[in-house]
């Protein structure tokens, strides 16, 4: 592990260390390896100002009691073993019925109960200089969650010299098994004390998976014309969203986020089938946020790039099966640009 005064700081090492890294440009990426979540985002502007971009807590012990809430927040947390909800917490897979733990009503969401987002990760590698970046990795045991496998999965996130957060995954398994990770960030281009209805979204997405009240997919996928899922030309940010966009597979944006007050925008490239958006988290009046900040529902919004949720119970659906010998990869970008 290389290290460097100037771009790599460990704070709070009795309990659990923070991971700072910095760009040429000054931009900042802070990681703690609980939940494998990422803290901090500052990213500068044209006037030099620095603006910390998502939502977090100034402790692990912050991030360890919002899983306490009602209506967990997963605030920057890596989402495993399965992003999003399965009906029921029941799937099949080579002809063998699986029972996940039920954590959102009579559902399965996020990887359960003790899921991938309350995990000590391991820090494998800290790079620093240009292009500097931070290495993790959990193990999961086989039936952990009641999943099949042992699942070993690798993290990097990259601060590009353009401005780029690079997150990119590795996942193998010891039996055939069902993955789906994410990164739940909650972004907010004026701040994190801030809320974002005043910003412009725009999703490309021609499609978006049909839901039923409980958000769990009826197998039907709908055209956006003509709904209040048509974002593919700019509307302010909605009061509240919980749905998986269906974007297609090649390099181009998936999804862009424009702030009018900073000038600052962000662009959302992955090469998964979905582009799942939601505004809604809540801690409550009694769990601070970053710089005793109140958080509230409009305080952030989410692009968590990933499969469709309850993939495994839908055989249209792309599939979300790793098999034993074969290794899972993803890869999203949210490109930073000031304007």
């Amino acid at each position: 592990m290389s290290t460097s005064e100037n771009n790599l700081s460990r704070l709070d090492s009795t309990v659990s260390r923070f991971y700072e890294l910095t760009n040429k440009n000054g931009a900042q990426l802070k990681v703690i390896p609980f939940g494998a979540t990422l803290t901090a985002l500052k990213i500068p502007l044209k006037n030099g100002e620095l603006v910390d971009v998502v939502l977090g807590f100034d402790t692990v012990e912050g991030y360890e009691k919002s899983f306490q809430l009602d209506g967990s927040p997963y605030m920057g947390a890596t989402v495993g073993r399965y992003a999003g909800r399965i009906n029921e917490g029941k799937f099949e897979l080579n002809g063998k019925n699986y029972q996940l733990a039920i954590n959102n009503g009579p559902n399965s969401l996020h990887g359960g109960i003790e899921n991938f987002s309350k995990k000590n990760w391991n820090v494998d590698q800290v790079t620093t200089g240009e292009n500097p970046s931070i290495t993790l990795s959990y193990v999961s045991a086989a039936n952990e969650e009641n999943y099949p496998g042992e699942l070993s999965v690798s993290l990097t996130y990259t601060l590009s010299e353009e401005n780029e957060l690079i997150i990119e995954y590795k996942a193998t398994t010891t039996e055939d098994t069902i993955i789906n990770l994410t990164h739940h960030s909650y972004f907010n281009l004026d701040g994190h004390q801030s809320d974002v209805s005043g910003q412009d979204l725009i999703v490309h997405a021609q499609k978006v998976v049909e839901t039923r009240e409980d958000c769990i997919p009826t197998g039907n996928i709908l055209e956006v014309a003509n709904t209040a899922f048509d974002y593919r030309t700019a509307k302010k940010c909605p009061k509240s969203i919980d749905n998986t966009f269906v974007v297609d597979n090649n390099n181009e944006v998936k999804a862009t986020l424009f702030s009018p007050v900073t000038n600052l925008k962000m662009d959302v490239y992955t090469d998964q089938p979905g582009v799942h958006i939601y505004v809604g988290g809540n801690c409550g009046p009694d769990l601070k946020g970053k710089e005793n900040a109140t958080y509230h529902a409009l305080s952030g919004i989410c692009f968590e790039t990933q499969n469709f949720p309850d993939a495994p119970n839908h055989a249209y659906f792309p599939s979300a099966v790793l098999k034993k010998g074969d290794v899972y990869k993803q890869k999203t970008t949210y490109k930073f640009e000031s304007l």
